[in-house]
């Protein structure tokens, strides 16, 4: 007979001539399962982590499936203590370069991406200062958003200064921030009769003053408050323009009042970066040719401080942009020059009737944008207008005021490299006086949980009220996973600023309303960003971003970055390197990212992590290990200028 039909043949021990029962086959297959599971038992496929170490806790095979994926991982509290040795430890989440303890993990880590120059420690990719020149000057264009080229792009850890210590916990930061972390004295000489901030040692102190606040943050914003509802929760949401240190939005939070604060990277150098290093949500921007990149109706007010801001100019421009993306019965605040001229126009070096015609320039943009001035005498410095509720008186008095006109078939909410336009956004449709266009916003907290007026209206497409509370109770069950694998997660003090980078309805942010955090919702520009709109509603706040482009912001800027599906949303539109490296440049060192996606694709992100000077494991899914998508948990490692590990 051949060989090979013999091989073909299988052979079964013989008992008396008979066949098998289905017992003795059913006994079999037991006694060799219960073989296999010992055995993988034995060499630790099913233990549970020991407590200690910073290295992974899971086996990942560098093919296109994961071997072992780590179950429920128990991590540290703390630092140090366990076993270093143990390929079994779990990652460890806790900040060591405090005020306590400035010491650096021992240990070497291969990395495949090296650090980039001393240069580009404050890198901002897309408001570069030297690629900004190549830009007109007009209307300050220059200092919109720019981004490098492929080519010009950069392909390296963008390195923390020398003596980076972790931010001091909330609420300390709001008042005082290490001066190695952002080594910039000029503010404090430019600006020190104004209060603004001041060095104090190895410290910067914030003492809460501002050009027109010269009596403390706090004492301006109560003078606001004699004039408009501040502390009733009808107002939640309030934008900042030209923000200096962000000291009006600071303050602010005790309020429950919840400010984007924005400025160009400009001569007042680092102003964003101080403003987050104190824990303040800011970002990096301008008001010049494009959209800010916020939806239409977004803010219950707007805010300027001497802001340097033209309003007069260019027919009223961005007098209208502030009207897009305030609210129907929406807040403009204004300060400074030249409110209040008769009283300050020799301290302002400006002649009367200078700052009288700017003044009455002013004026009309506001009224032509039918808006109606709530203090016909200054309060305190401070003139406050409100946008109307709808524009049905508005419309009627185009028949008689031309300009400027409603704005035609374009989309309010788009603002990604969108142009501003001297028109007016028109207000959804109402069909009475008194109702409110576009729904009216249950006040703070209840807007949080409420289904939002753009969903209940059917404004979303496929979007239902009963999908937006689902929605809802998942972030909740997720964030509760989360802080069960990142024992460090519901501590108080250890995260501050952080980000979602694919925020769809503002989940993950409603989810930790109660936690001392605050969280930037990007809405992706290559998705459903409809939903910014709807985040906002609920009294949160964000931006639209295309994340193969860098963000407006600068390095160090987030404890903690919250990516659900990104490289899946992104897979074959950009290089996912190029979005790992903008993660890295601004999560700050000893952060944490959570990368929730795809299995497969977790162990593509690992496998180029793994030389970014990150610890990383995977995780099971909350609702266990047979679903596919999982959590990749990642801790940035420790490191600055000078301090490289070869």
């Amino acid at each position: 007979m051949a060989v090979g039909a013999t091989a073909t043949k299988l052979h079964l021990p013989s008992a008396g001539g008979r066949r098998p029962s289905l017992f003795h086959l059913a006994a079999v297959a037991v006694l060799c399962t219960v073989s296999y599971l010992v055995g993988i038992w034995h060499h630790g496929g099913f233990s549970a982590s020991p407590a200690g170490g910073v290295a992974s806790s899971v086996s990942i095979a560098t093919t296109a499936s994961v071997s072992c994926v780590s179950p429920t991982p128990t991590v540290l509290g703390g630092g140090g203590g366990g076993d270093s040795s143990s390929s079994s430890a779990p990652l460890d989440f806790a900040a060591h370069h405090t005020a306590e303890g400035m010491e650096v993990a021992s240990g070497q880590i291969h990395r495949s991406y090296e650090a980039c120059a001393a240069k580009y420690s404050e890198y901002t990719p897309c408001e570069d200062v030297e690629r900004s020149l190549r830009f007109p000057r007009d209307r300050l264009v220059y200092r919109e958003r720019h981004c490098p080229s492929e080519g010009e792009r950069l392909t390296c850890l963008v390195p923390a200064p020398k003596g980076y210590r972790n931010p001091f916990p909330w609420p300390t930061s709001r008042d005082v921030a290490w001066f190695a972390n952002v080594p910039h004295k000029e503010l404090t000489v430019e600006k020190a009769v104004q209060n603004w901030i001041r060095v104090d040692g190895d410290k910067f102190r914030f003492p809460g003053g501002g050009t027109m606040f010269p009596h403390g943050a706090g004492a301006y914003i109560d003078d606001i408050g004699k004039i408009i509802p501040l502390h009733d929760g009808s107002i939640r949401t309030a934008l900042d323009t030209g923000c200096g240190v962000a000291s009006w939005g600071a303050y602010l939070l005790s309020r429950n009042i919840l400010a984007m604060s924005f400025a160009p990277r400009d001569s007042h150098e680092a102003q964003v970066q101080f403003a987050l290093e104190r824990g303040v949500p800011a970002m990096i921007g301008v008001l010049s040719s494009n959209r800010l990149t916020y939806p239409a109706r977004a803010f219950d007010m707007a805010h300027c401080s001497r802001c340097l801001i033209p309003w007069q100019l260019y027919d009223g421009l961005y007098l209208a942009e502030v009207d897009r993306i305030l609210r129907p019965g929406g807040y403009w605040i204004l300060s400074g020059p030249p409110i209040n001229w008769k009283k300050h126009w020799k301290g302002w070096q400006r002649t009367k009737e200078d700052l009288n015609a700017e003044q009455q320039a002013i004026e009309a943009v506001a009224k032509s944008l039918c808006w109606k001035k709530i203090t016909l005498k200054e309060v305190g410095d401070i003139a406050i207008w409100q946008k109307p509720t709808n524009h049905i008186h508005c419309k009627a008095s185009r028949k008689v005021v031309k300009s400027p006109p409603f704005c035609s078939n374009k989309n309010p909410d788009a603002a990604w490299y969108d142009k501003m336009e001297a028109c007016i956004t028109p207000l959804p449709e109402v069909s009475d006086i008194k109702e409110i266009a576009g729904g009216q916003l249950k006040k703070w907290p209840e807007r949080l949980t409420a289904v939002p007026p753009r969903i209940a209206s059917g404004s979303i497409e496929g979007v239902t009220d009963e999908m937006f509370v689902e929605d809802t109770k998942l972030w909740q069950k997720r964030v509760g996973h989360y802080k069960s694998v990142i024992s460090q997660f519901g501590q108080k003090g250890r995260y501050r600023n952080l980000l979602d980078m694919n925020a769809r309805f503002g989940g993950f942010a409603a989810a930790l309303v109660d936690d001392p955090v605050w969280v930037m919702n990007m809405v992706p520009t290559v998705g459903n960003s409809t939903t910014l709109g709807v985040i906002y509603e609920r009294g949160l706040i964000g931006s639209y971003q295309d994340w193969c482009e860098g963000m407006s912001t600068y390095p160090r800027t987030y404890d903690l970055i919250h990516a659900d599906s990104v490289f899946t949303l992104y897979k074959d539109r950009c290089d996912m390197d190029n979005i790992l490296l903008e993660m890295d440049r601004i999560l700050r060192p000893e952060g944490t990212v959570i990368i929730r996606d795809d299995v497969d694709m977790l162990v593509k992100i690992k496998s180029i992590t793994d030389g970014m000077r990150w610890n990383s494991q995977i995780v099971d899914h909350e609702d266990g290990p047979l679903v596919r998508e999982k959590l990749l948990l990642v801790v940035k490692t420790y490191w600055t200028l000078g301090e490289e590990k070869e």
